[in-house]
């Protein structure tokens, strides 16, 4: 969580054992800087993620390829609010180039995005997806939903939209279906 709050600059391994309740020498054996304890605080919080997604894909396997994606955007949503680390890490670390990001992008968004490319392709495909870049589109559909996620506190206090409501989620779930996902599956 200190890293999505402060940023890999702004947090201090003393912040870390202070908010884990344990005393700093552990911290610094276990880990031996602070781009280490980054890479593997980053890593669980991310290796959670994907293992969702994928039992959730598994789960809806059978369904039709617009539900299947509908499950997995709701899935998707659902954890993000749960863990805001997710994406605030993801903004956090995409404001420059360095070495965390490059790290990042190898080791979880681009795989992640290569298993999910080819949904959106067989998507649009079927007419069911807005035609385009499927690659911007994957982007567009991520930040519709872990973007309004990080920016939660703002939606509350504009629009009174609140995001930590179950129906609220699940609304905005049917809207990004809806803008980018328009088409039906035809029976003939």
């Amino acid at each position: 969580e200190a890293f999505s709050e402060n940023g890999f600059k702004g947090t201090s391994t003393r912040d870390i054992a202070e908010r884990a309740g344990v005393h700093h020498p552990l911290i610094t054996y276990h880990f031996k800087n602070k781009d280490q304890l980054w890479r593997a605080a980053t890593d669980q919080v991310f290796t959670e993620f994907g293992s969702l997604l994928a039992r959730s894909l598994k789960e809806s396997a059978e369904r039709d390829p617009k539900k299947r994606f509908k499950t997995m955007i709701r899935t998707f949503v659902r954890h993000a609010r749960n863990q805001p680390a997710v994406h605030k890490i993801i903004v956090q670390e995409s404001s420059t180039s360095n070495p965390r990001m490059d790290w990042l992008v190898k080791t979880h968004l681009k795989p992640f995005f290569e298993g999910t490319i080819e949904q959106i392709e067989e998507l649009q495909r079927l007419g069911i997806a807005v035609k385009g870049n499927p690659a911007l589109l994957y982007h567009m559909v991520r930040l519709s939903a872990g973007g309004m996620l990080a920016l939660e506190y703002m939606l509350l206090g504009t629009s009174d939209i609140d995001l930590r409501n179950d129906d609220t989620l699940d609304e905005l779930v049917d809207m990004i279906v809806r803008v980018y996902f328009p088409g039906e599956i035809s029976s003939a």
